[in-house]
């Protein structure tokens, strides 16, 4: 896909697993298992997918997925899986070398969404990216280093404090255009300044959904995650920008869903429902 000066690319990073109910809050599982099955431990399969855009000059990577995972607690827990594709492998398919990527968005720090921004190099962690600009909301960077019990496990400080320390990592502070044809929506339901960058040329946009809209049934309203820290903030976030997707034709990119990377939302009596897909 065309946006602007970007040819925009689907970036495949590996798959975990997460609890269906965690996943889908207070949705009752015969509703939710319909879509997406459990396994024996009541966790559905997960995508950790990031989007490339490509310019003439520039390279920008939005999410870096879970990255490398070398505790085994961890891995047994949330079933990483990279067989099929890791983030440098899926780069290197578009003839992207690390060096090459000049900026980096990342969403928000939980692990799963930054946990490729730095790898391990001589017992170290170090940006994964080695000259490529970070961003990052400053309120979100705040939040982070004073998460609570109820999502201080969804941070691994090795994943994000290594950019500040090698000067790598921006603080933006609030919405706007970062990049050219880029600008910054922030999201509070989720977690603290959650980016979602929104791409476009004034003919065709791209919404990067990140953990509003994680899987393609989180379209309907009433589906939010247990994770959520304010559910009904999110439901709110999720209402005003379905709205403006289905009037204006947007393109949703959905990072975590294991069957549909992008596609159009429409409108129906309930609410909203997904429309074409879109192959990126």
């Amino acid at each position: 896909m065309r946006i602007g000066p970007y040819e925009a690319r689907s970036i495949e990073t590996g798959t975990f697993a997460l609890d269906g109910g965690a996943m889908f809050g207070v949705v009752p599982k015969p509703l939710w298992e319909k879509e997406h099955p459990a396994d024996e431990r009541n966790r559905v399969r997960m995508a950790a997918r990031a989007l490339l855009l490509r310019s003439d000059h520039r390279t920008v990577l939005i999410d870096t997925g879970n990255g490398e995972s070398r505790d085994p607690k961890r891995s047994d827990i949330f079933k990483f899986d990279t067989t099929e594709s890791d983030l440098l492998t899926s780069l290197r398919r578009e003839g992207v070398k690390p060096e090459e990527v000049t900026d980096v968005i990342l969403t928000h720090l939980h692990f799963d969404h930054a946990g490729g921004a730095t790898h391990q190099q001589d017992g170290k962690y170090r940006a994964t990216f080695p000259n490529a600009r970070y961003y990052v909301q400053k309120t979100h960077w705040d939040a982070a280093g004073r998460a609570t019990e109820r999502d201080r496990a969804s941070f691994i400080s090795e994943h994000f404090r290594p950019l500040m320390e090698e000067e790598r990592l921006e603080l933006v502070d609030g919405e706007g255009e970062l990049l050219p044809d880029i600008r910054l929506l922030t999201m509070f339901g989720h977690t603290a300044a959650l980016q979602c960058p929104l791409i476009s040329d004034g003919a065709t946009t791209l919404f990067y959904c990140a953990d509003l809209i994680p899987l393609r049934t989180h379209v309907q309203l009433p589906w939010i995650m247990g994770y959520d820290l304010r559910p009904l903030v999110t439901l709110e976030e999720k209402r005003q920008i379905l709205r403006r997707a289905a009037d204006e034709r947007w393109v949703l990119f959905f990072e975590h869903d294991p069957e549909v990377a992008a596609a159009y939302v429409t409108h129906e009596s309930k609410g909203y429902r997904l429309g074409d897909q879109v192959r990126l």
